[in-house]
């Protein structure tokens, strides 16, 4: 059973998504952001909303509902930032995936 402060592979695109995007970071950029990390892998809306909500629930993530625009039809955007306890993880995943892939030799030279 995975630890309730770990990160999932998908976890690690949507957090680093919003990492990249900062005060741009709302459903559709997020979903922008984490199909063009996937790539060429599609992933669906629905699965980002998903993780944001799994994200948030374990306050990896906070949201907010920014004004009302004209551009969405007088609806607000839900807006997300990363926790100080979700970047801490993020940091975490980082060093132990590079100590992971420096063991590799495969991946020193590029070629299998």
């Amino acid at each position: 059973m995975p630890r309730l402060d770990s990160l999932g592979q998908f976890e690690q695109l949507v957090l680093t998504a919003i990492l990249n995007l900062g005060d741009k970071a709302y459903g559709v950029t997020i979903h922008e952001k984490v199909e063009e990390f996937a790539q060429p892998k599609s992933v669906s809306l629905g699965a980002v909303y998903v993780t944001l909500d799994r994200l948030e629930d374990k306050k990896f993530i906070t949201s907010w509902l920014s004004d009302p625009t004209p551009e969405r039809g007088g609806r607000a955007k839900r807006h997300f930032r990363t926790t100080s306890k979700g970047l801490r993880l993020v940091r975490e995943t980082q060093q132990s995936l590079v100590k992971l892939w420096k063991g590799l030799p495969q991946l020193k030279g590029g070629a299998a």
